[in-house]
């Protein structure tokens, strides 16, 4: 999936996958089902989902006066994709992806 947003190009062909994370537990054919992938840009270091869901989902698409089924790339700041690794990676996924900014209790 490829993207230009804001004059920035995010490309999942080229950016490091940090992780996956979706609704497992919702079937595909919910409206709330969603799955997307975390990346990282390998120039500019710029995060992003690119993902794809149902109608009540952030990657729903306008279908007439309507929203559905849909896929696209959302950037995010460090600290969103931090928080998104925090709550759908595994503790290992984000320590590899976010050792820095992690800090002992």
């Amino acid at each position: 999936m490829r993207a230009i947003i804001n004059g920035f190009r995010y490309d999942t062909d080229r950016a490091r996958l940090l992780g996956e994370g979706g609704s497992l537990a919702v079937p595909y054919s919910d409206f709330r089902w969603w799955e997307a992938g975390l990346y990282v840009t390998p120039r500019a270091g710029r995060y992003f989902l690119a993902g794809e869901g149902g109608p009540m989902t952030r990657f729903a698409q306008r279908v007439g006066d309507m929203r559905g089924y849909g896929e696209r790339i959302i950037p995010m700041t460090a600290e969103e994709a931090l928080r998104w690794a925090e709550h759908f990676l595994t503790t290992e996924e984000v320590e590899s992806a976010f050792g820095d900014s992690v800090e002992d209790a």
